[in-house]
């Protein structure tokens, strides 16, 4: 047997009694019930095994002082309101129009006004009626007798300065029905036998045969004290005759006042059955079905084993049991006010569309976006600075600026609390980390995680949502996005930011992200399927993208850029070793022994087999050589010669498996010649590389022709470079006098290799000065001497870009010795390892005289930074 709490919080009741196996239903508001429905929406919501229900004491309070309601409201079914009839039964759960004030569930006005007998109740379902208005469904247990009456005071939780009760409670023990007398067995009988001719008569009365069939199961299932007090709520019975009912503690005393009341039911009617007719026919039979539904939903939560069988076999009419738990759902969703009232005023125009047309299944699913989003669902941070530096040195070699600037972001919440979330932008090439970094953020900050592909989206509607105008309308991706979170406060990765097409005539998703993305709007996000305001400013943004170029400047403005540069080989080395080969062999079935990868073996495949700025070039042409090792492994198991099987790769089984070298140091098979200058470049994709320039002249009139795809920019750059150079033509003793044409009877060709690839930006000023300079002088630059930096038409060497993607893929390609800007020596210092600074020579060049004197090979002693001392005499 249960063992119910002895001290319960106390509900009034005004011309409603209670009765066990019954269900109420209260309308309450003020602080107390926000107690009562927190309470128990948390005990609903527990995943521990021993939930434990929330109980209340529902008390009559005396009939004397009944003078509020003393009409009965009209119940309302369908679009008809339906009067109380005389000869229908007025059922027991019936909407109580009474409130919990706030200064208390019982104030000190009634407290005196309260019976001594009453029922404990279980809250079985909370539905959520108004602004700070609950209708709880309240099921009754059992009866029980009033000790005494107190006050809770304002430190105990969680219903304070609230009344209570001490009851003693009154159960029917199993062993009365066995030691019932020959007259009390015969009452007991007839009991079941009114019960039969009740249900008997609701058939004759014509009701639907789906309710009919649930009356009878229960009518032969259900014990016969339940039946009782089931009965006698269910039928036409006075206030008093059902509080005589609840304070009999007897059960045959019980079920001689039910035999009595039903026998007094049956004749009445049999009396309506014969003399009612016409309108009032119809009404009374209608209301009948009412309350017989209403009373009969009760039961099947009582018969929850049953209950899936039972509407599959009595055919539940389509979307009642739909709309029961879609009202469920949304009291339980944490809806704001001004949702509620918006919710509110959509399901009573649901209930009044027929199920059947379109417009009820737009309705429904509007609604249920509407309890399915997290209003007010939060995810608990856990923000442990350390944990998380440890998470992202786990995940991330490298990356140390980015690193630091994710734990500023946490330190900073960590100390003040809260922060509002900056909107972070991931630059880099390919394969780098940009959103395996996201999922590290998302992991260390305990928030959930979420990846939006932006690449390719074409559609506004997309990024806003559609507007609810047709069937197959749906929110945008952050709203569906939030749905799959089930927390308002999760990352969202806004991947390929960068690959959103812009200004179609489905409209412009960059502009829609606008709102999105700006802290200062996106707590009022209005969507346009659901046109009501949510906030997104608890949501952490994080967008990566390949080139800063093609985001529009609105949008970029509101992103912070992080910019995430290539990898050297060391730390290819070292991401290989922790983290790509292990994931690889495990991938493929292997143990941590059948692979051995020499530093020197995964040094050369990264130097000759990949030329990328990431490593996924470089895992998958690991994976090759996994692979290759299965077949040796699996060709062994077949002849039972595993043990011959050998772990290690060699350089020389690399060639076998990946076969021949791909990319080679184009620098170190080159020879020096005179025209022939090697630049730095920088691609849109994050990516650097060497850039070689080739200059010749021919006889002609003095023409520049310039080929390999070259763009507007690296053309004017050409043409300001051979001005420079004639200008200064005497100086560089290129002319015998100072008035003297260069170039009056030669035509100068220049020429940048790979004319497949587009060439184009502002970082070969100095490079194509060389070219022409070393073409005329004939000295020659060294292939393993590269510079990068444009130019003024006064000689001044100007800063450019991306210097440590530039560093990097020199070094790779070989280069020794690096000629660049002064301006640009602070990015070297900050951005380029240390080993390579340790590899590569840097000269900082404030004027182009210094690059000439940097780059060419001569054997004068004459220094060329000297000669501008002379252009200027």
């Amino acid at each position: 047997m249960n063992r119910f709490p002895e001290n319960v919080i106390v509900v009034p009741l005004e011309n409603k009694v209670l009765l066990p196996s019954v269900i109420l239903r209260l309308m309450i508001r003020g602080k107390q019930a926000n107690d009562l429905t927190r309470s128990y929406f948390r005990q609903a919501s527990s995943t521990t095994t021993n939930k434990v229900d929330v109980y209340v004491a529902c008390i009559p309070l005396q009939p004397n002082f009944n003078t509020k309601n003393q009409t009965e409201t009209a119940l309302v079914e369908g679009d008809h309101a339906v009067s109380q009839a005389p000869q229908v039964p007025l059922p027991s759960h019936q909407v109580e129009n009474q409130t919990l004030n706030d200064d208390g569930l019982t104030s000190e006005v009634n407290r005196h006004q309260l019976l001594e007998y009453g029922c404990l109740a279980r809250i079985i379902r909370v539905q959520r009626s108004g602004a700070n208005l609950f209708g709880v469904f309240v099921e009754g247990i059992t009866r029980f007798k009033v000790n005494h009456f107190y006050q809770n005071t304002p430190s105990m939780i969680p219903y304070p300065s609230c009344w209570m009760v001490n009851a003693t409670y009154v159960t029917d023990d199993v062993r009365v029905m066995k030691e019932l007398s020959l007259e009390e067995k015969q009452t007991v009988a007839k009991f079941k036998e009114l019960s039969q001719i009740f249900v008997s008569k609701m058939r004759e009365l014509q009701l639907p045969e789906t309710l009919l069939a649930q009356l009878s199961k229960v009518v032969n299932t259900t014990p016969v004290s339940s039946l009782a007090d089931l009965l006698v709520a269910l039928i036409e019975t006075t206030f008093e005759e059902r509080l005589f009912m609840l304070a009999t503690p007897l059960l045959k005393d019980r079920l001689t006042l039910a035999s009595e009341w039903m026998t007094r039911q049956l004749h009445v009617l049999q009396i309506s059955d014969t003399l009612g007719s016409g309108i009032d026919g119809k009404l009374s039979q209608r209301q009948r079905e009412f309350y017989l539904r209403q009373q009969l939903e009760a039961i099947q939560n009582e018969l929850k084993s049953d209950q899936k069988t039972d509407n599959k076999a009595f055919k539940i009419p389509l979307g009642e049991d739909e709309l029961s738990d879609l009202h469920s759902k949304l009291a339980q969703a944490n809806l704001p006010n001004d949702i509620v009232i918006l919710a509110q005023r959509e399901l009573k125009r649901l209930k009044r569309l027929q199920t059947s047309s379109s417009e009820w299944a737009v309705s429904r699913n509007y609604l249920e976006w509407l309890s399915d989003l997290p209003w007010g669902s939060k995810s608990s941070q856990q923000l442990d600075i350390q944990k998380s530096k440890y998470q992202l040195d786990c995940d991330h070699f490298g990356l140390n600026h980015v690193k630091k600037r994710i734990i500023e972001y946490l330190s900073v919440i960590k100390v003040k609390g809260d922060l509002k979330a900056p909107i972070l932008c991931f630059v880099g090439p390919p394969g780098v980390g940009k959103t395996s970094l996201g999922k590290s953020i998302a992991q260390s900050m305990s928030r959930e995680f979420h990846r939006i592909s932006l690449g390719g989206v074409r559609d506004e509607a997309d990024i806003r949502g559609h507007r609810r105008t047709y069937v197959g309308a749906m929110p945008g991706l952050v709203i569906q996005g939030l749905k799959k979170c089930k927390v308002n406060n999760p990352l969202f990765l806004l991947d390929e930011i960068d690959k959103l097409v812009h200004s179609s005539h489905h409209g412009d998703p960059a502009a829609a992200l606008l709102e999105v993305l700006d802290p200062e709007q996106n707590n009022t996000f209005s969507d346009h399927y659901l046109n009501v305001p949510f906030d997104l400013s608890n949501i952490l943004f994080i967008a990566t993208a390949n080139s800063l170029d093609t985001i529009p400047g609105p949008l970029l403005d509101r992103m912070e850029v992080i910019e995430l540069h290539g990898y050297t080989f060391e730390e290819k080395l070292h991401i290989a070793k922790t983290h790509l080969v292990p994931k690889q062999t495990l991938a493929h079935g292997l143990h941590e022994g059948h692979i051995e990868l020499p530093d020197d073996v995964i040094l050369y495949i990264a130097e000759n087999y990949t030329r990328e700025s990431g490593v996924r070039t470089l895992e998958r042409t690991l994976a090759s050589i996994v692979r290759s090792k299965c077949v040796e492994l699996a060709e062994l198991r077949e002849n039972n010669k595993e043990d011959n099987y050998n772990p290690s790769v060699s350089i020389f089984d690399i060639k076998s498996i990946l076969g021949n070298i791909k990319y080679e140091k184009e620098v170190s098979e080159r020879d020096s010649y005179p025209g022939v200058v090697t630049g730095l470049a920088y691609s849109g994709s994050g990516n650097g590389g060497i850039l070689f320039v080739e200059a010749s002249k021919m006889p002609g009139n003095g023409n520049l022709h310039l080929t390999g795809s070259l763009g507007n920019v690296i053309q004017e750059s050409a043409k300001l470079a051979l001005s420079w150079v004639k200008s200064h033509a005497f100086t560089l003793k290129l002319t015998s006098n100072p008035r003297e044409k260069m170039v009056e009877h030669d035509d100068i060709h220049i020429h940048f290799p790979a004319g497949s690839i587009s060439k184009d930006g502002p970082s070969a000023g100095v490079t194509l000065v060389c070219a022409i300079v070393s073409l005329y002088s004939g000295y020659r630059v060294q292939p393993t001497t590269a510079m990068t930096g444009e130019i003024s038409l006064r000689g001044q060497v100007l800063p450019v870009g991306g210097i440590k993607e530039k560093v990097i893929s020199a070094h790779r390609a070989g280069i020794r010795k690096i000629i660049m800007p002064l301006r640009n020596q602070m990015d070297v210092e900050q951005d380029v390892p240390e080993k390579i600074k340790d590899d590569i020579h840097f000269v900082f060049a404030k004027n182009i005289w210094e690059v000439l004197e940097a780059a060419l090979v001569t054997n004068e002693s004459e220094k060329w930074s000297t000669r501008i001392y002379e252009s200027q005499l």
